[in-house]
């Protein structure tokens, strides 16, 4: 198993894990790749430095560390299971949805999906607060 770094053309950073280094490569050519973040197939390896273990306090340390990022996962992913159980996801266009809902105080759903930075500061500025979690991968 190998981990890397991915960006995708949106600058959005999230790591995978692959079988070995040629599996990235070839779900890559196929566009199975997508960003976590937006959905983007456009998804490439960013630099990425390994982590190397040492057998002393540090590792220690590192083994407690990597307890507590997986406990966080499990509950992140308990999170996104609520979340896709409970909420209608309008993908990309979550910004034009969360506006109808904001203005129409009539239509009241409840929602997620993805924005841009920039559509993201927009709705900041009409006054329209926003959320955003990590969206953990199912997969991962």
């Amino acid at each position: 198993m190998i981990k890397y770094n991915l960006k995708c053309v949106n600058n959005h950073e999230f790591e995978s894990w692959f079988s070995n280094s040629n599996e990235f490569e070839k779900l890559s050519k196929k566009r199975l790749l997508e960003c976590i973040y937006c959905s983007s197939k456009e998804v490439s390896k960013s630099i990425m430095a390994p982590r190397v273990s040492i057998m002393d306090k540090k590792s220690t340390n590192l083994r407690k560390l990597d307890k507590l990022l997986n406990a966080e996962k499990r509950e992140l992913l308990k999170f996104r299971n609520f979340i896709e159980k409970n909420f209608e996801n309008v993908g990309k266009n979550f910004s034009k949805e969360v506006r109808d809902i904001y203005y129409d105080k009539k239509n009241k759903r409840l929602i997620y999906g993805t924005t841009t930075q920039k559509e993201r500061e927009e709705l900041v500025d009409e006054g329209i607060d926003l959320l955003s979690i990590p969206w953990v991968s199912k997969d991962n």
